[in-house]
């Protein structure tokens, strides 16, 4: 079976170190500490390492007002007004941050935007607070250009494709109980990936936290020998996939999941059957032009009167057509196919690694 990968202990190494940390060494030592991530919550919302804790300086209306006597006045002033909102807040930042950290047990991680003042303020106040803080250096923009510079990596991928309906996040699970290492696009991005795909899910993130938690899946397994991947087009509901990163799925070895209609209606109908119909009409509406105004019309009627089946056969022929037009425009090297109507869970599993 792959190997799993095991962060590795970085205290005594680090501690030789100066504040400043690149981002590979703040990503790896950071897993072991508390990460504090000082932006306006706004920042943070936008997009944070995954762990992070945000512990910020400013509100957006702070930061802004910082910023714009930074634009307008100078830096001088705008330090100034900096320390008179921090200042009275000192004692608060401090307090929280020494709770977070279990008192001087963990090694804390600061970083803002660039790893200029604000970063160096905490780190300060921090360790004059007892703590012993390591500061990112470049802050939160080269976390950001490391990760995007990672998906161009030749990652040990393989791509579970089929059908809609053919159960591939499934049976992604079920590689994974199995001991074999994946990592489940859709469920990163809160979307199940058809105009269906984002009933009953939590809000989807940004695509920049996609792409942060992404790049930390991805580095979770960098040492395992293969990565089982659902295959995915260049969007997953509200959130872009990294264009390299998609380029590495078409050209990447892929199992094409045969299983006929009939079993793809049925595991739609697990999926799907029991959804509210108003959002199952909402969704069916946002495909019509798609569809066929007269097909939308069926799909919509046969879900008014409860017959869910009827509709999803419908939305299934359509989506059916539009995988052969983008394997057809968008040809990737040849699939290995495996039948699986009449196989269970576990033997899937076992022929798709027989397989590759």
């Amino acid at each position: 079976m792959p190997k799993t990968n095991q962060p590795a202990d970085t205290t005594n190494e680090l501690s030789s170190l100066g504040p400043e940390l690149s981002a590979d060494e703040f990503w790896q030592a950071s897993r072991d500490g508390l990460l504090l991530d000082v932006r306006a919550p706004s920042e943070f919302e936008q997009g944070h390492i995954p762990g992070a804790v945000n512990l910020p300086l400013f509100d957006d209306d702070q930061r802004a007002e910082v910023g714009t006597i930074y634009k307008n006045s100078g830096k001088d002033d705008a330090v100034l007004r900096g320390l008179a909102i921090v200042g009275p807040r000192m004692a608060h930042l401090a307090k929280t941050a020494k709770s977070l950290a279990g008192g001087k047990k963990r090694r804390v991680y600061v970083h803002c935007w660039r790893g200029g003042m604000r970063s160096r303020s905490m780190h300060w106040l921090l360790e004059t607070a007892g703590l012993q803080p390591k500061i990112l250096s470049g802050g939160y923009k080269s976390f950001r250009e490391m990760a995007q510079t990672s998906f161009a990596q030749a990652w040990p991928v393989k791509v579970v494709s089929g059908l809609t309906g053919a159960g591939k996040t499934r049976i992604l699970q079920s590689l994974a109980d199995h001991g074999e290492s994946m990592i489940d696009l859709e469920g990163l991005a809160n979307h199940r990936g058809s105009a269906f795909g984002a009933i009953g899910q939590a809000a989807p993130p940004s695509t920049e936290q996609f792409e942060n938690m992404l790049f930390a899946e991805l580095d979770r397994l960098k040492d395992t020998s293969r990565i089982w991947i659902e295959d995915e087009g260049n969007r997953i509901g509200t959130v872009v996939v990294p264009p390299p990163f998609v380029n590495l799925l078409k050209k990447s070895t892929a199992i094409f999941l045969d299983m006929k209609p009939t079993g793809r209606v049925a595991n739609l109908m697990s999926d799907y059957g029991d959804l509210s119909p108003e959002r199952l009409v909402e969704s069916v509406q946002a495909i019509r032009k798609r569809l066929g105004f007269d097909l939308a019309q069926q799909a919509k009627e046969a879900i008014e009167s409860g017959q869910i089946q009827t509709a999803i056969e419908i939305v299934l022929a359509y989506y059916d057509r539009t995988y052969s037009h983008a394997a057809a425009k968008f040809p990737r090297p040849p699939m290995k196919e495996l039948a699986i109507d009449d196989l269970t869970d576990k033997q899937i599993v076992d022929k798709m690694v027989a397989l590759i």
